[in-house]
């Protein structure tokens, strides 16, 4: 299964707020900055989170965006769920020919399902430093 870079970058947004948690509600151009990810993208892709309730905003001077749940409790499956929709490997069969093998494609969810839901942002964020901290 192929993600978007909706994904990709929905995933860097809420890793960047989620370290930058304590500075209150954060600006897409501040984001946008760190990440090198285009502001205008970023736009299009807020209001998914925000709508799937990952996401709160804050509008006026002091107004951005922040995380509505702790980055313990917002995995991969629910920003993968809110930036592309239901995550089905292969639709379910149609002819009676396929249903012998129905079951490699729903066993395929499963374990699908079960990774993305066991990885929080907060897993992504502790993985990232200690790929960062490794040294040779």
């Amino acid at each position: 299964m192929k993600f978007s870079a909706k994904a990709k970058y929905a995933l860097k947004l809420l890793v960047d707020l989620a370290e930058h948690q304590n500075s209150g509600y954060i600006s897409l151009s501040d984001i946008s900055e760190r990440q090198n990810i285009s502001k205008k993208y970023l736009e299009q892709i807020v209001p998914m989170l925000v709508k799937s309730g990952i996401l709160r905003t804050n509008r006026g001077n002091k107004g951005g965006y922040m995380l509505n749940i702790p980055p313990y409790g917002c995995t991969v499956g629910d920003v993968l769920r809110a930036t592309e929709g239901e995550l089905i490997p292969v639709e379910n069969p149609q002819y009676e020919s396929d249903k012998p093998i129905a079951f490699v494609w729903e066993e395929i969810h499963n374990v699908m399902e079960n990774c993305i839901d066991s990885i929080s942002v907060q897993d992504i964020i502790e993985r990232q430093k200690n790929y960062f901290d490794y040294c040779i």
